[in-house]
């Protein structure tokens, strides 16, 4: 069974903070919160990096493709100043945690270690670019997997904590193969009907889907059920609410400043 913080934020630090950066991640848990979920994709030389697009231009000052770029170019990229000029390559120390936060486009292996130094649970979607679903599974997996080994050799922190979740089926049955233990969720727009019979073919645990009025009516036989459902992008405290009282395990919001620290 999978133990969801309430409140998990989106892509890291959420609205606060640039996507998808270790600058989101220590905000998120200097706020109080939890659990943060974030996108990870492969560089041209099979690199896992954080984030959430197949293409640059969004979110940094790179362009093109990631999937053409090899993992030292992405290094060199900008993913903060689109956010906010204050983020603009700009690294924020935790000098509690001996930990700094910057805003370039983060190594999968660096968000890993940040998120256990901030005692932080992970949600890591798996996030293929077109074309690389089993090997992007499989390289995560085995990543996790020797993480979780290297921890259990030298612990210096608390054990890490992380759930491995996509949208693609053929993804998650690699991290399977590779790593069973590593708990998966299923993402889905829209629930379907054989709920049951998608998890199963992924080996997932658990289901995360859209926070939408036709995926709500679904969520009563789920929940009651015992399956942990987790529902994104929540942004707002009524819905959240509501989707709480229906049995809901956890929300992905961008609006962290929305809940105190003690309700995270």
């Amino acid at each position: 069974m999978i133990h969801y913080p309430r409140i998990i934020g989106h892509r890291g630090g959420g609205a606060l903070a640039p996507e998808n950066t270790l600058a989101g991640l220590a905000l998120a848990a200097r706020l109080g919160c939890h659990g943060v979920e974030f996108d990870v994709a492969l560089t041209a030389d099979e690199v896992p990096v954080l984030l959430h697009d197949a293409t640059l231009e969004r979110t940094t000052n790179g362009k093109g493709s990631l999937a053409s770029k090899t993992a030292a170019e992405i290094a060199t990229l900008d993913a903060g100043a689109k956010h906010h000029r204050a983020f603009a390559r700009a690294t924020w120390p935790d000098e509690e945690n001996n930990f700094d936060a910057s805003c370039g486009v983060p190594t999968f292996a660096a968000a890993l270690k940040a998120c256990t130094v901030l005692g932080l649970w992970m949600n890591a979607e798996i996030k293929p670019t077109p074309g690389t679903e089993v090997q992007t599974g499989r390289i995560l997996a085995r990543l996790v997997a020797d993480f979780y080994a290297q921890h259990a050799a030298a612990p210096t922190s608390p054990a890490p904590r992380i759930v491995l979740s996509s949208f693609s089926t053929p993804a998650l049955q690699e991290a399977q193969r590779i790593a069973p233990a590593i708990p998966r969720a299923l993402l889905v727009d829209n629930i379907p009907a054989d709920w049951r019979a998608a998890l199963a073919a992924c080996g997932a645990t658990a289901l995360h889907a859209a926070a939408t009025p036709a995926n709500e009516k679904k969520l009563a036989p789920i929940c009651n059920s015992g399956m942990p459902v987790a529902c994104y992008t929540v942004n707002d405290r009524t819905s959240a609410d509501r989707l709480f009282a229906a049995g809901v395990s956890a929300i992905f919001t961008d609006r962290l400043d929305l809940w105190q620290a003690e309700e995270m």
